[in-house]
């Protein structure tokens, strides 16, 4: 009885997982979660990769590496970037009291209702350059990740198959 459960869970597992897709379904699965995982949708990332995943047939787990691969100690600067690429872009300004209001800002306890309006009124005019910024820095980075996640689908299932079988077995000996 336990075996045929391990083999039910193994099937189903399979069949969620997508682990028998082709290299260039899995690294197509692994951009799509790049792409997600450096959009501008913070808090939502994973919700999206998944869902899209669902949408497309795609493999989950490597969706879910592609989200994660935007590790917290590159998010910082990654979003400040872009966000000063969407700015160049739009041709955005901040205004001339930012650094000022900024400042006054920290000074302000996070659980008031004042901190918060004013948090939203001093990043308003960055709104736009945010998303566009944050859009052509996860387009850049996903057509990236996928040349670079096919070559090394690629290449692990090339050794996996190479590995798994013996390559002259010896007869037996009489």
């Amino acid at each position: 009885m336990i075996h045929l459960t391990r083999s039910f869970v193994r099937r189903w597992l399979e069949r969620l997982l997508h682990v028998h897709d082709t290299p260039k379904r899995t690294a197509a699965a692994f951009t799509l979660g790049v792409f997600v995982g450096f959009s501008p949708f913070l808090g939502l990332h994973t919700v999206i990769a998944i869902t899209l995943c669902f949408i497309f047939n795609l493999n989950r787990v490597a969706a879910l590496l592609g989200v994660y691969s935007n590790v917290p100690w590159i998010i910082a600067g990654y979003y400040a970037f872009t966000t000063m690429l969407g700015a160049e872009v739009t041709h955005a300004e901040l205004p001339p009291d930012f650094r000022e209001r900024l400042v006054g800002l920290l000074n302000l306890s996070l659980w008031g209702g004042d901190f918060w309006q004013q948090l939203e009124r001093l990043l308003e005019p960055l709104l736009v350059p945010y998303l566009v910024g944050s859009f052509i820095g996860c387009t850049i980075i996903a057509a990236a990740a996928y040349p670079a996640a096919l070559a090394f689908v690629t290449r692990r299932r090339a050794d996996h198959h190479f590995g798994s079988t013996p390559p002259n077995p010896e007869p037996p000996v009489s």
